[in-house]
């Protein structure tokens, strides 16, 4: 399984989403943990690289609802990292 972590953008992000959106997100999450495993993302997820931005992914978890996050040098060998960098509406996040 994938580790990850929350910048503190992030977490600021969370705290003020609607609470529909950030339980939408939580399902997404984990949804999102299953397949980054795999290396094979469910296409409602919509996980994709942000344009002009080689490094920086977004996933949309709601119609309205986006989050984007790199990926991190691995915290235990042979496992994936992610850093969740912001979370909120497609406005909110300026995409």
């Amino acid at each position: 399984m994938a580790t990850f972590e929350w910048s503190s953008a992030f977490r600021r992000g969370l705290e003020q989403l609607e609470a529909e959106l950030k339980a939408r997100f939580l399902v997404a999450e984990k949804e999102f943990s299953d397949d980054l495993d795999r290396e094979d993302f469910r296409s409602g997820l919509r996980v994709k690289k942000l344009k002009g931005r080689s490094d920086v992914w977004e996933i949309t978890f709601a119609p309205d609802g986006r989050a984007t996050f790199v990926y991190g040098d691995p915290k235990v060998e042979g496992r994936k990292h992610v850093h969740w960098r912001a979370i909120g509406t497609h406005h909110q996040l300026g995409l």
